[in-house]
Order: C-alpha cells, then structure tokens, then sequence
C-alpha cells in the first residue's frame, strides 16, 4: 500500500516546481487592468508608471556617473534599460522583471571595478527603487507563489553576488534591500487580493441579480398557473354538471344523446383530474394567502374598490373608462386587473405624492390599458420588494397574446400601457409569444 501511494506525492512535488518554472519563464501579455472608476480616470495607473519610468532611469544614471564615474554609451544603454523595464511591467510583468533584473546585474558588472569606499553594491543607492516598481506590478497581476518566488531569486541572486564578487571597499546593503521588496511583495499581494475580491463581488451580485429576476418570473407563472387552474376548472365543473344534468332536460332523450352526453362528461372530469394533478401542486396552502384558488379572482367590476383603498394610502387617482363597459373572458378579467393592481403598487412606492390618472378603453377586439403618474413630490423611501413587477406585468401581458410597454415619461413621471385582446383564443401563437416576449 506504501508503494502506491508515495508516487502520486512525488508526482504532486514535481508538478509544483514545474509549473512554477512556466510562470517564472512565460512572456504571455497580461496588461494592467484600468481603474473601473471614476471613468475619466481609468488609465490614471498607466500615465502614473510611465512618469515614473522616468524618474527611475535619469536617477540610475546620475549616480552610476556622479558616484562611480561611469560615463560613455554604458551609461545611456543602461539607463533606456531601467526605464524600458518599468514600462514593460505594465504589459508582461514577468518579462520586465527578467529585464529589470538583467539591468540590474549590468548595473553591477559595470559600477564593480569603480566602488569606492563605504559605496553600496550590486546595487546603487538607488537601484533598489527603481526595481521596486516592477515587482509592484508583478505581485499586482500573478498569483502569490509566484510572486514569492520573484523576490526570492532576486534577493537570493543579490546574496549570492554579495558573497562572492562584492569588492572588499564595499558597502552591502541586502537588508534594506529585503525589508523594501518584502514591503513591495506585501502591498502588491493585498492589492490583488482586494482587487479580485472586488470582482468577485461585482459577479456575484450580477448573478444574484438574475437569480432574483428569475425567481421573480417563476413566482409571478406559479401565481399565474394557479390563477388559471381556478379558471379552466370552473368551467370544466360547469361542462361535467350541465352534460350530466343534460338528459333530463329533454324528453325521452336517445341513447346516441345519451351516450354523447356522458362522454362530454367524461371527458370533462378526465381533463379537470389532469389539470388538477399538474398544476394542483401550485396550489398555496395558507388560506389567507391572496392568491389562495378557493379565493373569487378578481375582475376590473372590483376597479373601484382597488382605487378607493390606493386613495386611502394617500395617492390621488382618477380613472377614465371609454366605450361600452360589458364583461370580458375570466382570463382577460383577471389580467386586467393584475396589470393596473401592480402599476399603481409601483406608483405609490416610487412615486410618493404624485397624481394617477387610470384609463381603461374597451376597444371592438382589444382592451386598452393606461396607468399613468406625474412625478412625485418627496422622495421614495427604500423599497424592500425586488424591483421586478414589470416582468409578471408583461408575463400576464404575454400569455394572452397582449402587449405592455412601461417606461419614464417627459415630465418626470412613469406610464404603464397594455393592450389586450378581448378574445385571446382566437391567437394561435399565444404559447410562441410567450418566449418571444422574455424580458
């Protein structure tokens, strides 16, 4: 059993550094991210590094030519390098810390045989600054081993040169060294961390947000379904009692009617059990739950009432009916009511003082809706809800091959319209519309 097991943690170990080795060795192009605001800002990072680019190679010239006297083409050579390797960091970090450390051992090589006494070296006085940035950028974009690993071989190749070539007049200064990188690494590890932390919130809430949408939609087609289960049912009832009841209403009736008659009735009861066994399970089990099916549905004749109880609420709403008033198909009863119910919840939630004018047009085939407010006159206090009724206002709208449209008006206030039609068996392509009209 030992010797089954000790291959896959010696697999493991191998795995590590070689996976290691691709990311210290890769020259893949990882741009820094811009700044997600404030958006006139977003490339603020970039511009910042490339001053700084600057800086960092004048300052290494100066002190290899007034501290060491290194003049000649080394010396411009090595400077466009320092410089280069900042402005690199912010497109391939890894590579512009190979470069950074490249120039840094030139740097090395070409002040060692000009060390006075007392005179820091490998490094300038100022060559630890100018490569701070470059690890700042590398710690900013690769993950923490990596990182790690970066500072190490710097600060291990720093010692190793220490040890064996440091000129004996010189000054080591590998601790400072060791404190600034370790400083650098921690900053750059903590700003990535908060930075990844950041977008896994702004993904997270984004998911949550569709989530929430969904669920809302879901919600909304179960109170629909079980709103329709009552609907259907009461007429199947009324199709199973009458073609029972029917036979005794005529005398002498035949055994063909008869017969006729009790398969109507059959096939009632057939199709009343199946719709009961697959929407039944929607059924609310709270009897005081508003959408409870033993519950009457309300239809727009109840018009008043709603408006009489969103006027004791402190909303001023004035309704409008043109054309001939008669009664409609439960199913466009129902929705009617819904879509007006829902746009003046919304208007006395978001628009607190303002005035609603509700207009219902009974129309030769479709039934035309308008809830209209002007713009409120304190602000909205916080909302609990989820902000997705105009979803179950289209799903509604959408069933029945209807239309609705929301959005603000000029003068600041909102408007919510529907058509309906007054017939909506007659459309074949109610259950296409429905998918076409998914918000």
């Amino acid at each position: 059993m030992n010797q089954q097991t000790e291959p896959p943690a010696a697999d493991a170990r191998i795995r590590l550094p070689r996976g290691l080795a691709r990311e210290l060795f890769t020259l893949r192009r990882d741009p820094l991210p811009r700044m997600a605001r404030p958006r006139w800002l977003a490339w603020l990072p970039h511009v910042v590094l490339c001053y700084v680019a600057i800086p960092c190679g004048v300052l290494s010239a100066m002190l290899m030519n007034d501290h060491y006297k290194v003049r000649g083409s080394a010396l411009v050579v090595l400077s466009l390098l320092t410089s280069a390797s900042v402005v690199l960091s912010m497109f391939r970090p890894i590579a512009a810390w190979w470069l950074g450390l490249l120039t840094s051992g030139l740097i090395a090589w070409a002040i060692h045989d000009h060390v006075g006494q007392g005179q820091s070296w490998p490094w300038t006085p100022a060559g630890p600054f100018t490569l701070a940035p470059v690890l700042l950028m590398v710690a900013l974009r690769v993950p923490p081993r990596v990182s790690a690993s970066v500072i190490g071989i710097t600060l291990a190749l720093n010692g190793l040169a220490d040890i064996v070539l440091r000129p004996p007049q010189s000054q080591t200064i590998i601790g400072g060294v060791a404190l600034l990188f370790g400083f650098v690494g921690i900053l750059g590890y903590a700003l990535r961390a908060t930075r990844l932390a950041r977008g896994k919130l702004v993904e997270q809430e984004t998911l949550t947000e569709e989530e929430r949408a969904r669920r809302t939609l879901l919600e909304e087609r179960s109170r629909i379904a079980r709103e329709l289960h009552d609907v259907v049912a009461h007429h199947m009832s009324v199709i199973s009692i009458q073609a029972q009841v029917a036979p005794h209403l005529v005398e002498n009736p035949s055994e063909e009617l008869k017969e006729n008659l009790a398969g109507i009735r059959e096939n009632a009861l057939e199709a009343l059990t199946e719709l009961r066994r697959v929407l039944g399970v929607l059924r609310s089990e709270r009897p005081d739950d508003p959408a409870n099916p033993h519950h009457p549905q309300p239809t727009l004749g109840e018009l008043d009432g709603l408006v009489d109880n969103v006027r004791g609420a402190g909303l001023d709403v004035t309704t409008e009916i043109a054309g001939i008033r008669r009664p409609l198909t439960p199913g466009v009863e129902l929705t009617a009511y819904r879509i007006v119910q829902e746009a003046l919840s919304n208007a006395l939630r978001h628009a607190p003082g303002s005035r609603v004018e509700v207009g219902i047009a009974y129309g030769p085939r479709d039934l035309h809706l308008c809830v209209a407010n002007s713009a409120p006159t304190r602000a909205a206090p916080p909302s609990p809800g989820a902000g997705h009724g105009l979803l179950g206002m289209r799903e509604r709208a959408g069933m029945l091959g209807g239309e609705l449209a929301a959005g603000p008006r000029p003068d600041g206030g909102y408007e919510v319209s529907a058509v309906l039609p007054m017939d909506p068996q007659d459309l074949s392509a109610v259950p296409d519309s429905e998918t076409k009209r998914t918000p």
